[in-house]
């Protein structure tokens, strides 16, 4: 019950572009989709199965639940990218900058190759 009256309220404040368009399309062909509504509409012979039927009011909060969780993943991998090309430059500028003092401390009429 809470979790289905937080939905309502999170539904509430969506953008009209979440509420238009709020997930991706779906991947399944047509002939799929048709298979998968065919084994919703089935009477559930196992209980386990009747007892899912009585929570598909929460499609819309595990649809929600993965989007988030994806994002999550890609921003992580973005962020350790990120902080690679962060070290990376870092080495490049350390290796810039005692180039640049070793230059310094050469007398300027000795070439220093």
């Amino acid at each position: 019950q809470r979790l289905l009256r937080l939905a309502e309220l999170c539904r509430r404040l969506e953008t009209e572009e979440e509420k238009v368009l709020p997930f991706y399309p779906s991947s399944l062909g047509e002939l799929e989709q048709e298979k998968v509504r065919r084994v919703l509409e089935e009477t559930a012979s196992e209980p386990l199965a009747r007892v899912m039927k009585d929570y598909l009011g929460l499609e819309r909060f595990w649809q929600r639940f993965n989007k988030a969780k994806l994002e999550e993943k890609g921003l992580e991998r973005a962020r350790a990218a990120l902080a690679d090309r962060n070290q990376e430059l870092r080495r490049l500028l350390r290796q810039y900058l005692v180039g640049a003092t070793i230059n310094q401390k050469v007398p300027k009429d000795l070439h220093p190759l």
